[in-house]
């Protein structure tokens, strides 16, 4: 695996790299990171893929949704990789639209995974407590409310009382630095003019149990969207946590009937 780092209009992303084939770019979510949101993925993608691996910025950075969206392309296009697809997974669907949107001679294909086009009111409520919660420096705060809005209320009362302050620490210790810019980004960014321009093959794959991103959102995408194909799984957000086998499957399955 190989790592570059792209700067694009002053927006740095750092990529790594890794297989061979025609190209796969990761567009991860916010206060999520390429290891957590498509670890296990990449080296099932990799088997038959170049896949392209941008990480958002680590810093307070500014983030906009135009220049995001060009540094995810140039981080490919930087890396030799001229024509992709994009899984874009949570804010990174809306990366994503906005990537196709902004550079169509470049994406072959979409994979909009527990995304939106425009956020509702409770994802920017939502959201606005993440920030409230590192603004304080609340790290367990911020962990518990993302414990129980990432995951579906089933696999979280499943798990055994007793390692639930485990798991709330372990959260808190990997807050990626960036959340709070990103979580700014999901307030403000809107794709919703970009979608009836979306031409090339999309799969819209909907978490139904999703507490975060209400599923209605996914729906929204799969209908503005012409020609899309829809999956459901009956999980929360973190789908690839949940289900990873079945989103795994959609993916690859997706990849192959659209010969990408």
């Amino acid at each position: 695996m190989n790592a570059i780092s792209t700067p694009m209009h002053s927006l740095s992303l750092a990529t790594e790299v890794s297989g061979s084939g025609p190209g796969i770019v990761l567009a991860h979510g916010a206060s999520g990171d390429i290891p957590s949101n498509f670890g296990p993925l990449i080296p099932i993608l990799g088997r038959d893929h170049t896949v392209v691996a941008p990480s958002y910025p680590a810093d307070d950075t500014p983030l906009q949704l135009d220049r995001l969206a060009d540094a995810l392309v140039e981080s490919a296009v930087g890396a030799g990789v001229e024509t992709f697809t994009v899984v874009g997974y949570s804010l990174g669907t809306a990366v994503a639209v906005r990537a196709t949107a902004r550079h169509p001679e470049r994406v072959r294909g979409l994979v909009l995974a527990a995304g939106f086009a425009k956020a509702d009111n409770r994802l920017r409520l939502l959201t606005q407590l993440w920030q409230d919660a590192l603004r304080h420096g609340d790290l367990d705060g911020f962990a518990r409310l993302a414990l129980t809005t990432g995951f579906g209320t089933d696999f979280v009362n499943a798990l055994p009382p007793e390692a639930l302050p485990a798991l709330v620490s372990q959260v808190a210790a990997a807050v990626p630095a960036g959340t709070p810019t990103q979580a700014r980004l999901i307030a403000e960014a809107d794709t919703t003019g970009d979608l009836p321009s979306i031409t090339v093959p999309t799969l819209v794959v909907n978490a139904t149990a999703d507490l975060l991103v209400s599923p209605a959102n996914s729906r929204f995408l799969a209908e503005s969207i012409r020609g899309s194909e829809y999956a459901e799984l009956p999980v929360g957000h973190v789908l690839m946590a949940e289900q990873p086998e079945q989103w795994h499957d959609l993916v690859t399955g997706f990849l192959a009937r659209h010969g990408l």
